[in-house]
Parts: C-alpha cells; structure tokens; sequence
C-alpha cells in the first residue's frame, strides 16, 4: 500500500549566472532536464516532482547532480506527501486549494 510517509515530493530549486552566453546556454540545458525528468516549473527556478519512494528520489539526485552546470547553485529538497499536505500557497493575493496527489503513478 502506498502511504502518504512514504510517498515523496522532490524540490529542485536553483539559482545559475545567466550573464554569459555559455552560462545562459548551460541553465537552459539544466532546465530542460529537470522538465524531461518529469519535474514541473512552480516557480522561476523551481522545480517540483512527486516520488513514489525514496531510491526514486535518490535515482533522480544522481541524475540532477550529473547535470550540474559549472556554475551557480543548486538545492534539492525532499519531504513526504503528507508534510506537503500542510503547504499553504497564495496567488494574486488569494489562498489557493491545497494540491492534490497525483492519482496516477510513472512507472518506468
């Protein structure tokens, strides 16, 4: 059975010099990755991607972490599905519906 202690959310946020047009070329390909990883764009430069376990998470960190650009700096954050049940989010000034589990899983 799947419980929501063990079910995960990934956060991947990230924040990479743009000056140059290589910088800008490499935090591209970093943003791509993370989209052809399954993660979704919440905010400028974060990332989010539920987890059905922990070797997922771990499987997508070694990924993450082999695309690394040369520059910048990148967080990861992982919690449960149920501490993600508690996140508040506002938009244009009003309190947003709580997000819900997605109903079906990636297997591959």
């Amino acid at each position: 059975m799947l419980s929501g202690y063990r079910l995960m959310w990934m956060v991947v946020m990230f924040d990479l010099p743009v000056v140059l047009k290589e910088e800008r070329d490499d935090a591209t390909r970093f943003r791509l990755m993370l989209l052809d990883l399954g993660f979704e764009r919440s905010q400028l430069s974060v990332y989010m991607r539920f987890c059905t376990s922990q070797a997922h998470v771990d499987t997508l960190c070694r990924r993450v972490e082999a695309a690394l650009p040369p520059g910048g700096k990148v967080n990861i954050l992982t919690f449960t599905d149920k501490q993600y049940e508690r996140i508040i989010t506002y938009q244009g000034g009003r309190r947003q519906a709580p997000w819900k589990t997605p109903d079906q899983f990636d297997l591959f």
